[in-house]
């Protein structure tokens, strides 16, 4: 593609306007390395194919070769695949019985990979036997490749359920040299936590066939690559970050549809509209034969800009209408296969995606990216904006903004979006949901001992990991042999009731006259596939006739209507549990459990961005437990408020959610996430916390660490949230600062100035200096924070009799504050009882009593789930403690 071609987009009187900032990528040549040591064959094979070894490839053949676990970190299409095939493939050819296993995220990766090896097996001659070992695999196929074959390729969900099986891989696994994770980046929040936990149960297999293979991990720049890798997989890591190959010059565009824009109350016409703004770039780029890869935030979005587009070709270019196509997961294997392969031989010029396409599959390169409203995180920028690029050829991408609180920051900050690190990539080996089914998991592969729980999740203290068997015994998944090993109960495979995507295995199928269009879950159907939702699947349009919560069905019929559809829901929050409270400055930020309940009432009917209509809705409650910071809001900001504006009954309301929405929108500029990975409410009062209160929680069961971690950069969010309302130049809040677009009560009440005022409060009490009231959990912690505070000593005596003396002056604290405790419990005082028992955690989180007396409040306040939650702890630490035991017995009683 010439560099004309490129230009001419920016170049253009319809879109220059728009544009806020033009960042031009040089072009920079390769390095190359030669390496010691590869075997006559593969030095050969390069030979005859011409293929120069990268300095990044030589390096990643040499460490591995030192007997290192590495990480390549360098560029989309910088060769990354030979950083492992030639270390591996080395080894096979010099030990005929060596083998290697291959996990990919995605089937689509395995077969590119496959191909790959094929070649390689007959270029050189050599008899490696690669193959594809997943849930399309031939029956009749899989002993031969147990059997024969010495590379195998395949994913998490494939070796979730075939671990068990591990003994008819006996020769495999015996003789294990290498675990080669691609695209491990992918691998974060709960798929991640997942992945990590099945790797450790992959490990003990390896470990029973005494093999102990070197792991070699390729992924996108990450800000935490060998934290990650660690995470993972438990291993030590080098990492390999410096990319040597070469790249085309790239005009990266921040692309602003909002750019000029002024929304006032009195000025609503001809506003912008985003979705239109994308399909005409899409529909330019493809019509000036420039072939483009059109990124989109949702499915939704994927086939609605595709539909859009192919109807409009018809007018402009109507033989170009069949080269465009959308291309998301939900389709079937053979319809994503076919749309890959179509885009490597240019069938298809254009096609609008979900980041399915983000990863490493082989659908060549390309010449232009779109990447429509900001993707969640800087890793996924550079992966998809790395999609495009033809060697030494210009290449173009770019970020339309959304008119949202990020997207806005972004076009008025390019230096800092072009400057900014990649994110975190977070892992949680703790969350109980996740640990204890790969734990029963791992029990029905091979017996299990208690201390190899700590393998699973190092952070466990021995009381936890007690009472983790404890519970999974008496619920009898697992029962004690003679050797105190545990081993599963039941005949079947637990595998299939444990699903690695989400907590849930409730999986609904979309059905069109008795056809299987695609597969969601259940939170899916309930924000998409509702009763009377507009359902979209490949560019085509399906109204949702039914929904079968019995037989996990959903009903569609196929029809052509010009809107789409938004489904609208109340949040309710109980807090089950107090984790901590940190002090930032004067201000105070709580974290723990929570229980959130959403209620789905109503949809609205949308053509473009205008409301045509809304409908009541007829849904069961979703209710699921996950972890938040939540912060409180002082009553005089009321007060305040209500004299400054008093015409305004919900001036207060509408700065609490005004507020939520600014910092939820602002979430993923500090934390490694998509803004729909995490949730949030407000409320005047809450019954909880006794006062006005904003809660922020991770968007998924058990929760997933992104919240928490926001804790550690909550000054810095609160700031760059009220620097965006300062600046934002609408007149009562907008999408670029306050609106939300997954708001559940449409956007009402908002109100700026009002938001204005209680972020201001926020951030005069806090400081950028946090205090965390830390929970001692061990007198280690204790010595570790002795040491934090610079506090000195001279002997062990003097460190013992320092020790000794906090201890006792808290244990008297703790004695008096629960004496007042069980006063106000007595007096039905439950809340401020509560609090003092909170702050007695605080003080000392090993103390069973306060435990166990909030789960008897709870109990007392019909929270039965929530006092189980506190029963539980206070066993963990006490597991003596009888009325604890008693209370928690009887609850357990009741619900059977």
């Amino acid at each position: 593609m010439a560099d004309i071609q490129i230009d001419k987009f920016k170049n253009d009187i319809r879109f220059k306007k728009k544009i806020e900032y033009i960042e031009t990528i040089p072009s920079h040549e390769a390095s190359y390395k030669k390496v010691d040591g590869l075997n006559d064959i593969i030095l050969e094979y390069l030979d005859d194919n011409d293929i120069s070894l990268y300095v990044h490839q030589a390096e990643s053949y040499e460490l591995v070769g030192e007997g290192k676990n590495i990480i390549v970190t360098t560029a989309t299409a910088s060769g990354k695949t030979l950083c492992f095939n030639l270390p591996v493939l080395n080894k096979l050819i010099e030990d005929d019985q060596a083998t290697a296993l291959y996990i990919y995220p995605a089937k689509a990766l395995e077969n590119d990979q496959l191909q790959v090896l094929k070649k390689y097996e007959d270029e050189m001659s050599i008899e490696i036997n690669p193959a594809c070992y997943d849930g399309d695999t031939p029956k009749d196929e899989k002993y031969g490749i147990r059997q024969k074959s010495r590379i195998v390729l395949t994913n998490p969900y494939q070796l979730h359920h075939i671990l068990s099986w591990h003994h008819q891989w006996k020769r495999f696994y015996s003789n294990l040299k290498y675990i080669v994770i691609d695209e491990s980046h992918y691998y974060k929040g709960i798929f991640g936590s997942n992945v990590a936990l099945l790797i450790r149960r992959l490990k003990r297999i390896c470990n029973f066939y005494k093999s102990n293979p070197q792991f070699i991990l390729s992924s996108a720049t990450l800000a935490n690559p060998l934290e990650h890798g660690y995470k993972l997989t438990g291993c030590e890591f080098e990492l390999i970050s410096n990319d040597s190959s070469p790249s085309g010059e790239k005009d990266f565009i921040l692309y602003n549809p909002y750019k000029n824009f002024k929304r006032t109350k009195r000025k609503k016409e001809n506003e912008p509209s985003f979705h239109q703004e994308i399909e005409f770039i899409f529909l330019f780029l493809v019509l000036k034969n420039i072939q483009t890869l059109c990124f989109t935030v949702s499915r939704k979005t994927a086939e609605l800009i595709a539909l859009w587009a192919k109807n409009d070709m018809t007018e402009y270019k109507s033989k170009l209408t069949n080269r465009i196509t959308a291309y998301r997961a939900g389709y079937l294997p053979e319809d994503r296969r076919e749309i890959e392969t179509g885009l490597k031989s240019r069938k298809y010029l254009g096609v609008t995606t979900t980041n399915a396409l983000e990863l490493g599959i082989n659908i060549g390169t390309l010449d232009a990216v779109i990447i429509s409203g900001y993707p969640g995180t800087m890793v996924s920028v550079w992966q998809q904006g790395g999609r495009c690029g033809r060697g030494a050829d210009k290449s173009l991408v770019i970020l339309v903004a959304f008119e949202n609180q990020l997207d806005q920051y972004f076009m008025n900050n390019p230096e800092f979006f072009f400057g900014r690190s990649h994110e975190n990539a977070i892992v949680d080996l703790k969350n109980e949901i996740l640990l204890n089914s790969h734990l029963i998991c791992a029990a029905n592969e091979l017996p299990l001992k208690e201390e190899e729980i700590h393998d699973f999740s190092p952070e466990l203290n021995k009381n936890e990991t007690q009472f983790i068997i404890q519970e999974l015994s008496k619920n009898q998944y697992i029962e004690k042999n003679l050797k105190n090993q545990y081993y599963y109960t039941s005949n079947d495979s637990p595998s299939f009731n444990h699903s690695l995507d989400q907590l849930s295995n409730n999986t609904f199928m979309i059905m069109c006259e008795g056809k299987l269009l695609e597969t969601m879950e259940l939170s899916q159907v309930y924000s998409e596939a509702y009763e009377g939702a507009v359902f979209i699947h490949q560019s085509e349009t399906y109204i949702v006739s039914s929904v079968n919560f019995e037989k996990n069905f959903v009903n569609v019929i196929k029809k052509n209507v010009e809107y789409h559809t938004n489904v609208l829901k109340d949040t309710d929050i109980n807090i089950l549990e107090k984790h901590k409270k940190i002090k930032i400055g004067d201000f105070t930020v709580h974290f723990g459990l929570l229980e959130v309940i959403e209620n789905f009432k109503k949809y609205n009917k949308i053509h473009f961005s205008k409301l045509i209509g809304q409908y009541k809705l007829d849904l069961p409650p979703l209710k699921f437990k996950t972890k938040g910071l939540w912060f409180t809001v002082d009553e005089k900001v009321k007060d305040e408020l209500e004299e400054k504006y008093p015409d305004n009954k919900q001036v207060f309301a509408g700065g609490l959610h005004g507020a939520e929405h600014g910092l939820i929108g602002l979430f993923p500029l500090h934390t490694m996430c998509d803004r729909f990975d995490i949730g949030g409410m407000s409320t005047n009062y809450h019954k909880d916390t006794e006062a006005a209160t904003i809660f922020i929680y991770d968007a998924f069961e058990g929760g997933i660490g992104i919240s928490e971690k926001a804790i550690d950069v909550f000054y810095e969010l609160v700031k760059s949230t009220k620097q965006l309302l300062d600046t934002c130049e609408c007149e009562d809040g907008c999408p670029k600062c306050i609106y939300s677009p997954k708001c559940g009560n449409d956007n009402k009440p908002l109100d700026k100035n009002a938001t204005k005022y209680v972020l201001d409060y926020i951030f005069s009490n806090l400081s950028d200096k946090k205090e965390d009231i830390i929970v001692f959990d061990d007198i280690d912690e204790l010595n570790k924070n002795l040491k934090r505070n610079k506090i000195t000593v001279n002997t062990n005596e003097d460190l013992f009799n320092q020790i000794q003396e906090s201890l006792d002056h808290e244990f008297r604290e703790v004695e008096n504050k629960y004496v007042e405790a069980l006063d106000l419990y007595d007096m039905g005082h439950y809340s401020k009882a509560k609090d003092i028992l909170v702050d007695i955690i605080n003080m000392d989180n090993n103390y069973s009593n306060a435990w166990y007396l909030l789960g008897d409040i709870l109990n007392e306040q019909g929270d039965k789930d929530g006092a189980k939650s506190f029963l539980k702890k206070a066993l963990t630490i006490n597991p003596s403690h009888s009325d604890a035991r008693d209370l928690y017995d009887e609850l357990n009683k009741n619900n059977n």
